[in-house]
């Protein structure tokens, strides 16, 4: 499996305690990893870094061997980062919530796209139901939709299983392992037992 993103020595301080220090993880194409600790360890700080959200850290980035600085472009360009809340318009249908998502992606797509996408994730018959009326796991479904909709080499989900139901977590779980066998890969917190597979990593914070 080649190198995909890598983490040197990475360290980050909030209000004068460390959350970690000398963090070194790589993750390779074709490769869940699974970030494990208990709440307050530095979960969704540490994907938030690894997605190029945060610069108050030490240590280094990579990306593809690269430094971040020099990649950021190509980076953000092979990035699908989910964060902890679903990161969508309350005052949009769900419909309209994946045609803004994709216009800051600088894509047109299609309404077609669109669509089928949401029917991928149990939204057929609410796509034009504004989403503040929507149920959590609903409105969670309708950020999940974007996995279907933007191809992105690198997932980043902080997480994902959040307030959806059974069937959604199966279909989920089948996504992920299904991107990693296609050489994608990804990175995700969760409190939800994966599924063994040998593709599934998994670090330890705390």
């Amino acid at each position: 499996m080649s190198l995909c993103l890598e983490a040197r020595q990475l360290a980050c301080e909030r209000e004068g305690r460390w959350l970690f220090e000398g963090l070194d993880l790589v993750v390779r194409s074709g490769e869940i990893l699974r970030v494990e600790g208990p709440n307050g360890s530095g979960k969704t700080t540490l994907l938030k870094l690894l997605a190029g959200q945060l610069s108050d850290y030490h240590g280094e980035l990579f990306w593809k061997g690269v430094p971040f600085g020099k990649v950021r472009e190509q980076f953000v360009a092979n990035l699908l980062y989910l964060g902890h809340s679903p990161g969508i318009k309350a005052g949009l249908s769900p419909l309209e919530n994946l045609a803004w998502y994709q216009a800051l992606c600088g894509e047109r797509g299609s309404e077609a796209q669109r669509l089928s996408a949401l029917e991928q994730v149990g939204l057929e018959g609410f796509e034009d139901v504004p989403a503040g009326q929507l149920s959590a796991g609903q409105q969670r479904r309708v950020a999940l939709a974007r996995l279907t909709l933007t191809r992105r080499a690198l997932w980043v989900l902080d997480e994902p299983f959040t307030a959806i139901d059974r069937q959604g977590v199966a279909a989920l779980e089948a996504q992920l392992a299904a991107h990693a066998a296609a050489g994608g890969s990804v990175v995700v917190t969760t409190h939800h037992a994966l599924s063994a597979s040998s593709a599934v990593r998994c670090i330890q914070l705390g």
